[in-house]
């Protein structure tokens, strides 16, 4: 080994070192969320797995924020942490919807081409979008991928109003028109980085969470 590799490799900060910072460990809860959602979409628990899908969004857009507004954070702290939102935005928006899809479905074969364009088209937009960012400052190219999570606990709500089949239809169908949207080429704004929406998704994700617990008891 080389004198320099041995210098860059002792500059290297532990791995666990970056889980003291903010706007990582708001990202960490996120995905304790989404593991919620996972488990409870598995063994059937639909109302709490909407919980768990929400509050996930609600965390990965309190981290950006906490990111903006935090002083010196390091170039490293900002590319770690931007490669940690990636990973955990496949699994909250990419495979939590697929296995819920499939849950929902009763894991009928017939169900898997659905999550799977879910899951291919979440991998496609972020892929796209690590590699393209944002068309501008305001703007990203396709649907934002956490717009489905915000659509779908909304859309589940009238899963109890509907028959079965024909609220199944229409999740199905949901589904997949938001995964069309997320690698069309139309403009949409960027939700995430403004107080206002954070404020505003803070109350839809207060008022998401009273009505699904209301409807567990």
């Amino acid at each position: 080994m080389t004198t320099f590799n041995k210098e860059i490799q002792d500059l290297q900060p532990a791995i666990i070192s970056y889980i003291k910072d903010l706007p990582n460990v708001c990202s960490l809860a996120g995905l304790a969320c989404t593991l919620l959602a996972i488990y409870f979409s598995i063994i059937g628990v639909y109302y709490a797995a909407m919980i768990g899908m929400i509050w996930a969004v609600a965390f990965d857009w309190a981290d950006g924020l906490v990111a903006r507004r935090m002083k010196g954070r390091s170039g490293s702290d900002r590319v770690f942490g931007g490669q940690l939102d990636l990973v955990i935005d496949i699994v909250s928006y990419g495979v939590t919807p697929a296995i819920l899809l499939l849950s929902y479905g009763k894991l009928d074969p017939v169900f898997l081409p659905v999550a799977f364009i879910v899951l291919t088209a979440s991998a496609i937009r972020l892929s796209y979008f690590s590699t393209f960012g944002l068309s501008d400052e305001s703007k990203y190219t396709g649907l934002a991928l956490d717009n489905n999570s915000i659509a779908l606990v909304f859309i589940f709500l009238f899963e109890s109003l509907l028959p079965s089949d024909v609220f199944s239809v229409v999740f199905y169908v949901s589904a997949l028109g938001l995964a069309t949207l997320n690698v069309s080429q139309i403009k949409t704004p960027k939700l995430s980085g403004n107080p206002r929406n954070v404020f505003l998704l803070a109350c839809y994700t207060l008022g998401i969470t009273a009505i699904y617990a209301w409807k567990l008891l």
